[in-house]
C-alpha cells in the first residue's frame, strides 16, 4: 500500500531531472509550451512567480492568458500554493525542467534561461485566437462565473456546525471508529498550525456523523530526540506541544487522536559509518536500524513512552510493520540478509516491534489502544505473528482483502480499497479468528467514504453497499473500525450510516439508511434519495475492480485527462497520470470488457440521478442545499465513470485507425472518434460547471486537486483541436 503522495514525490525527485525518455507528451492544442504553462498555472500560482520562471513581466503573463480567453486572475494566497504543491507538480510535469519546477514552487532561487519569447509569431497569435473561439463557443457565459473557489470547503468544514450533533441513542458496538483528515497535508502538520488538519468545526462535524477517532502520521525522531543524530529532531518540542493541544481539542468533541507508527525509519548508509552496530538489512542507499539491537529496542520503547507521557490525552496508536516504508529488517521481507535478524523469523521480529510500542505506551501509564495492522504480513507469517503479540494489542485487518469477485465474466480477488465489493473476505476472517483465540480485540479496516475506485469525489454514494458491509462486520463480531486510509474522511452520509449500524441492537441496513436519509434530506425527499442510493449501489457493484486497475485507470482525473492522436509511450503512474496506457488501465480485463463495465455502471447510475433531480425539485428550502450537494457528488461520479468508458474506447479506436487498411474502415473509425470527442467535450463541460460550484470535486488529501476548472476547459480545447487538426472535421457547435 504505497502512498500516492510518496509515490509522486519519489518520482519527482528520482526521475524528473536531466532528461527522461520518452520525450514529454505534446500539447498541440496550444501554440507552444509557454502558452500551456500560463494556462495550467493561471489559477494556482501568483503571476509574479510565473513571470519569474518565464523571464517575463506580470503584465506579459496576464496578456497571454487574456488572449486565450482566460478570466481575470483570482486572488492567490501563499497558503493556497502550499496546499497545492502536488497539483502544481503534476500539471507542470511535462512542461518544465527540474530547476524551473523548483523555482515555480518557490523551493529554490535558481534563475534559469527559460524566457518568454518576445517575437510575435503569426501562428501563435492565430492559435491564441482559435483557443479563445473554442472557449467562447463552449462556455458562452465566460470563465468568470465561479461561485465557489478552490478550497472553499475548508472554510465550510472549519466553521462551527450549523446545528449541534444529535446525541447518540445508544453506545456503539464499534469502537474505535477512526479516520484521516479530509484535507490534511501528509507531511509535518504539527509544525504548521496555519494548516491545521483538524480545526474545531471539522472535529464537530466528524463527531456528528459518529466518528470518535482521527489519526495522523508520527515519525518518532520528529517527536522525540533521536540519540544518534539529534539534528534530525529539530523542533520536536514544538511538535509535541502541538500534538497535545490537538489531542485536548479533539477530546472536547469526544474524538480521540491516534498516531500511525511505521518505525524505526531506515537511515542513509552514511549514518552507519558512525553507528555500524545499528546497521541491519541494506536496501539501495539506506539500511534498516536493526530492531534486534538492544539499544534500538530501548529507543523505541523510550520514544513512545515519552510521547504518551507528555500527551496523556492520546487515544492510541496503530502500526504498519511490513511492506510500507523500509523500517525493521524484515519489513521488506529480506531479514535473512541481516546477521542478527537472519537468526529469527520475520513473524518474531514483527510481533516484537509491536510489543516494543505497546511497552512504551504502558510504561507511560496509558491505557490507550495499541493496534497492530496486519498490512503486508505474508499469509504464512500471520498466525505466528498474531500468537506472539501482547495480550492487550488489538489486531486490525483489511476487511475486503482476498474477497473473490466476477465482473464482466472476469474472475479476480479484491486487494483493498473497495466499496463495490462487500466484505469481509477470507483473509480478514481468518486473522480475526486467530486473534480472538488469543483474546485480542479485532478492528476492520474499511473504506466507508470513498476508495481508489473513485477518490475525486468526497464520497461514493453507493450507501447500500456500505451499509451491508457494516452489517456484515457486526455479524462477524468485529470490535472497531478504521474508516479509511488517507482518503474518505469527509463527514459524509456513508460515515453516518456506519455509525448508525454500530448503535443498532439488531443490525438493519435498510433502517439505518432510512434514518440517515430522513435526517439529512427531510421526510419529503428521503424516499427518492433512498431509491437513488439503491440504484447507485446496484450500478457500482458492476465496477470493473482489479487491484492494478484502480491505481492506473483514469477514474481520479476523469474528464480532465487529455487525449492524443498517437501513443504517448508513457506508462500510467499510481493515481497520478493515466496517460493513454490502456494495458495498465485494463489489468485483467480485455479492453472491450473494461469499456462495457464502465458503461454498465453508467447505465445503472442514470435512474438514481433522475431520482435525485426529482428530490431536488420538491425539496423544502431547509433541505434544498443538502439535496443539491448530494446530486453534485452523484453527478460528478457519473461523469468520471462515463469518461473512463469514453477514454477506453477512444484509445481502442485511435489504435485501430492507425492499423486500418481500407477507407471504409477508416471512415467508420473517424465517425466513432468524432462521437467520443464530442462525448468528452460534454463530460468536461458539465464537470467544469459542477466544480466551479462545488470545491470538493477533484480533491483528495494526498493528491490535492487532481484537476482544477481550467483543466476541464483545456480538455475541451484539446478535443476540438483533435477534431479539426487530426480528423480534419469542421468545428462543431
Amino acid at each position: 500500500m504505497l502512498l500516492a503522495l510518496l509515490s509522486l514525490a519519489g518520482c519527482v525527485w528520482g526521475q524528473l531531472p536531466q532528461g527522461v525518455a520518452p520525450e514529454p507528451v505534446p500539447f498541440p492544442h496550444f501554440p507552444d509550451r509557454m502558452h500551456a504553462f500560463v494556462w495550467r498555472n493561471w489559477e494556482l500560482v501568483p503571476a509574479e512567480r510565473l513571470a519569474a520562471v518565464l523571464g517575463a513581466t506580470s503584465d506579459q503573463v496576464r496578456a497571454v492568458g487574456l488572449a486565450m480567453g482566460l478570466p481575470d486572475r483570482p486572488p492567490l494566497s501563499e497558503a493556497l500554493c502550499r496546499r497545492c504543491y502536488i497539483t502544481i507538480i503534476r500539471r507542470n510535469w511535462h512542461l518544465l525542467p527540474y530547476e524551473q519546477l523548483l523555482q515555480l514552487l518557490g523551493w529554490d532561487e535558481a534563475q534559469l534561461a527559460y524566457t518568454l519569447r518576445e517575437d510575435d509569431f503569426l501562428w501563435a497569435r492565430q492559435r491564441e485566437a482559435a483557443i479563445r473561439a473554442v472557449v467562447e463557443r463552449y462556455f458562452p457565459g465566460g470563465l468568470r462565473d465561479r461561485p465557489e473557489g478552490l478550497f472553499a470547503f475548508l472554510d465550510e468544514l472549519s466553521a462551527p456546525a450549523p446545528t449541534a450533533p444529535a446525541a447518540e441513542a445508544a453506545p456503539s458496538h464499534f469502537s474505535p471508529r477512526y479516520c484521516y483528515s479530509y484535507f490534511a497535508l501528509y507531511g509535518d502538520p504539527l509544525l504548521t498550525p496555519e494548516l491545521d488538519p483538524y480545526p474545531e468545526g471539522y472535529l464537530e462535524r466528524l463527531a456528528g456523523v459518529g466518528v470518535n477517532g482521527v489519526w495522523l502520521q508520527a515519525v518518532l525522531y520528529k517527536l522525540t530526540p533521536f540519540p544518534w543524530a539529534p539534528e534530525l529532531s529539530a523542533g520536536w518540542e514544538q511538535r509535541l506541544r502541538a500534538l497535545r493541544t490537538l489531542a485536548q481539542r479533539a477530546r472536547r468533541h469526544g474524538v480521540g487522536v491516534y498516531l500511525y507508527l511505521n518505525e524505526p525509519r531506515a537511515m542513509p548508509l552514511s549514518f552507519f559509518d558512525m553507528h555500524p552496530d545499528l546497521k541491519g538489512t541494506v536496501e539501495g542507499d539506506h539500511a534498516a536500524v536493526c530492531t534486534s539491537v538492544p539499544a534500538v529496542q530501548e529507543y523505541l520503547v523510550g520514544a513512545v513512552e515519552r510521547i504518551f507521557r507528555e500527551v496523556p490525552e492520546l487515544a492510541g496508536l496503530f502500526t504498519i510493520t511490513a511492506s510500507e516504508n523500509f523500517t525493521n529488517c524484515w519489513s521488506h521481507y529480506h531479514g535473512a540478509e541481516c546477521p542478527r535478524c537472519s537468526q529469527r523469523t520475520g513473524a518474531a521480529v514483527l510481533a516484537e516491534v509491536n510489543g516494543l510500542f505497546e511497552r512504551g505506551v504502558r510504561q507511560a501509564g496509558s491505557q490507550a489502544d495499541v493496534i497492530a495492522w496486519d498490512w503486508g504480513w505474508p499469509d504464512d507469517w500471520a498466525e505466528a505473528t498474531i500468537n506472539a503479540l501482547p495480550s492487550d494489542v488489538a489486531l486490525q485487518s483489511v476487511s475486503e482483502w482476498s474477497l473473490p469477485i466476477v465482473r464482466g465474466g472476469v474472475a479476480s480477488t479484491v486487494g483493498e480499497y473497495s466499496i463495490s465489493a462487500v466484505g469481509p473476505g477470507p483473509r480478514a476472517t481468518r486473522h480475526w479468528a486467530l486473534a480472538r483465540q488469543r483474546g485480542l480485540r479485532t478492528i476492520a479496516k474499511v473504506q466507508a467514504g470513498n476508495t481508489w475506485e473513485l477518490s475525486a469525489t468526497p464520497y461514493i454514494p453507493a450507501l447500500n453497499l456500505v451499509a451491508q458491509h457494516m452489517a456484515n462486520l457486526r455479524a462477524a463480531g468485529v470490535d472497531g473500525l478504521m474508516l479509511g486510509w488517507t482518503l474518505g474522511g469527509y463527514p459524509s452520509p456513508n460515515l453516518e450510516v456506519a455509525a448508525v449500524i454500530g448503535r443498532q441492537t439488531d443490525p438493519d441496513p435498510r433502517a439505518a439508511l432510512r434514518e440517515v436519509a430522513q435526517r439529512r434530506f427531510g421526510p419529503r425527499c428521503a424516499g427518492d434519495v433512498l431509491r437513488a442510493w439503491r440504484d447507485f449501489s446496484r450500478a457500482f457493484a458492476q465496477f470493473p475492480y482489479h487491484s492494478g486497475m484502480v491505481y492506473f485507470a483514469p477514474m481520479q482525473v476523469g474528464p480532465a485527462n487529455l487525449l492524443w492522436e498517437r501513443p504517448t509511450g508513457y506508462g500510467a503512474t499510481m493515481v497520478g497520470f493515466p496517460y493513454d496506457d490502456l494495458p495498465a488501465w485494463c489489468a485483467a480485463y480485455p479492453p472491450e470488457v473494461l469499456a462495457q463495465q464502465f458503461e454498465a455502471v453508467c447505465a445503472g447510475w442514470e435512474p438514481g440521478l433522475a431520482r435525485l433531480e426529482r428530490a431536488l425539485a420538491q425539496a423544502p428550502p431547509a433541505f434544498r442545499p443538502a439535496v443539491e450537494r448530494e446530486l453534485s457528488v452523484a453527478r460528478a461520479a457519473y461523469l468520471h465513470f462515463r469518461s473512463c468508458a469514453n477514454q477506453t474506447r477512444f484509445v481502442m479506436a485511435r489504435n485501430a485507425l492507425a492499423a486500418a487498411t481500407t477507407e471504409e474502415r477508416r471512415a467508420s473509425l473517424v465517425r466513432e472518434l468524432d462521437r467520443l470527442l464530442g462525448e468528452e467535450i460534454g463530460t468536461a463541460g458539465e464537470l467544469y460547471a459542477l466544480q466551479t460550484r462545488d470545491s470538493r470535486l477533484g480533491f483528495e488529501a494526498t493528491n490535492q486537486y487532481y484537476y482544477v476548472p481550467l483543466d476541464l476547459v483545456e480538455k475541451v480545447v484539446c478535443c476540438e483541436d483533435l477534431r479539426e487538426r487530426w480528423l480534419g472535421l469542421q468545428p462543431s457547435g
